[in-house]
């Protein structure tokens, strides 16, 4: 005869591995900030910046963010993306911490 499963130890194993990616999302978006030096804008400074790129519809926009980004990673790992995105020292880039320019002109 089978032995039963243990749904309820089943469904906590998932919930601690859920926290835990929870857990390590938030920490490794911490360290984006303050890789980027975005931790020394006012707090919503920062939640606007965030909230503009979210709102962005402009493809040209989001690509030109999305290329700054790479760039970003690029120049932090040498020459190649780095992958564990963020986990570099703060850049002294003074530059990094401004949003990527829009390409909409005057409109």
């Amino acid at each position: 005869m089978r032995k039963p499963r243990d749904y309820d130890a089943e469904l906590k194993a998932l919930d601690d591995k859920a926290r835990q990616l929870k857990s390590r999302k938030r920490e490794q978006l911490g360290e984006l900030v303050i890789a980027t030096g975005a931790d020394a804008l006012p707090i919503e400074q920062l939640a606007g910046a965030l909230l503009l790129a979210v709102e962005a519809t402009d493809e040209r926009a989001k690509e030109a963010q999305r290329a700054r980004g790479a760039a970003f990673f690029r120049a932090k790992s040498g020459t190649r993306p780095s992958a564990r995105h963020g986990k570099s020292c703060p850049s002294t880039d003074s530059d990094s911490t401004r949003p990527a320019p829009t390409e909409q002109g005057a409109a």
